[in-house]
């Protein structure tokens, strides 16, 4: 048996241990009202594509990717206001029954949740009910070095702390049981087995222990659980309706089959109905093409923040990654701002270039590497390379 020593699973990265939560009284429910956002406005993407000549080019790259990285079914989207826009499925959703890829299925969007995860966080900054330099001992409990670590360093990715995907015991536990259900905290005591990595504020990396501690500080505050704020609070202001934080494997149709070789043998399994619920705050959310475009403009432009609040997510700091800088729960590749997705099975990528208003949404079914590389990133890199090759995506968050 082939032994597996770091879970490649970019879609969360957990962390809790005894990590009980300090008795605090919940803050009473915020005065502020969220906005509730128009984007039933007439589209300025002109229907038609982008011009034959640059669709058949990325109907060309876009294949080439997918044949060369093995990838089954690719869904991309694109558009660009006063341009035009692109929309695409190719390849097949099901290997066994090669049922074609459809552009209006959902999909399991993986480490894109911690953009909603940080989004429900800033609105409470904003509502005054936490700051980001607050530590977390103070919403927290038994977070190694937790009375030096900030909220802020858990949404930069500069805490410290161990990520559990590291810790063999959770790699084999889940791999062992896929459709084992675990609690946040559950989770957590995999990654609090082990010192933390370096000094908080001091490094980048990527570790999704820190979205799962931020989703206990939601929850804390809120005193409500954080599928309920992320709906009430984010989904539906945003009109997401296509978008939700399953509780278990749920999955609605119509979706594709997911494939991965994360498995204790390393053979290609059906991860489909795998159950997320490892990966919480940090990667389990489901949403589809529609959404995924709509939320790209308003997770880059702070539609449901504050502006100051809005101009601390986007202060991106280096990773030491190529072409990559992070800030809170998103990062920034090529001029591009947003955030990809993986989790065994599937890959997202839903990124907003602000120069040009352009939104790239990519979704697949496979999250098995081509060469040592997101197959996502493959294809979003080609894509950029055509429609924006000033701006080409050229980074993405990996926890390989």
């Amino acid at each position: 048996m082939r032994r597996t020593p770091h879970l490649r699973m970019l879609a969360a990265t957990l962390f809790v241990a005894c990590a009980a939560l300090v008795p605090m009284a919940a803050a009473p429910a915020a005065a502020v009202q969220t906005p509730r956002i128009d984007r039933h406005h007439q589209d300025d993407c002109p229907p038609g594509g982008l011009g034959p000549e640059v669709t058949a080019q990325l109907d060309k790259a876009i294949e080439d990717v997918r044949r060369q990285a093995g990838i089954p079914g690719v869904v991309v989207g694109v558009w660009m206001p006063g341009k035009g826009s692109y929309v695409r499925a190719t390849g097949v959703a099901d290997t066994a029954t090669r049922r074609p890829m459809t552009t209006d299925g959902f999909v399991r969007i993986g480490s894109e949740t911690k953009t909603f995860t940080v989004t429900a966080l800033l609105e409470l900054v904003d509502d005054h009910r936490i700051r980001l330099d607050d530590p977390i001992s103070r919403y927290v409990r038994g977070v190694p070095n937790g009375d030096r670590i900030t909220l802020r360093h858990l949404a930069e990715m500069r805490s410290g702390l161990f990520p559990y995907t590291s810790d063999p015991g959770f790699v084999q536990d889940l791999l062992s049981d896929p459709q084992r259900s675990f609690t946040p905290r559950e989770v957590l005591a995999y990654g609090f087995k082990h010192k933390n990595t370096f000094a908080p504020g001091t490094e980048f990396q990527y570790s999704n222990t820190n979205l799962v501690l931020l989703g206990l500080v939601i929850e804390k505050v809120s005193g409500q659980r954080l599928a309920d704020v992320i709906d009430k609070r984010v989904l539906r202001p945003s009109h997401l309706d296509h978008t939700l934080f399953p509780q278990g494997p749920e999955f609605p149709e119509p979706h594709p089959r997911g494939y991965t070789n994360q498995t204790l043998t390393g053979a290609v399994a059906d991860a489909t109905d795998w159950n997320p619920s490892w990966a919480w705050a940090a990667g389990a959310m489901i949403s589809n093409l529609h959404d995924l475009r709509h939320w790209a403009e308003i997770v880059a432009t702070g539609k449901l923040l504050s502006p100051e609040t809005q101009a601390q997510r986007l202060r991106t700091l280096p990773t030491g990654l190529p072409g990559l800088s992070y800030g809170l729960g998103i990062f920034e590749t090529g001029g591009w701002i947003g955030h990809n997705g993986s989790i065994p099975g599937y890959e997202t990528v839903t990124v907003y270039l602000p120069s040009k208003k352009a939104t790239l949404v990519i979704m697949i079914n496979t999250d098995i590497t081509s060469g040592g590389q997101e197959p996502s990133t493959l294809i979003a890199r080609a894509v950029t390379g055509v429609v924006t090759p000033g701006n080409v995506y050229d980074g993405a968050i990996s926890p390989r």
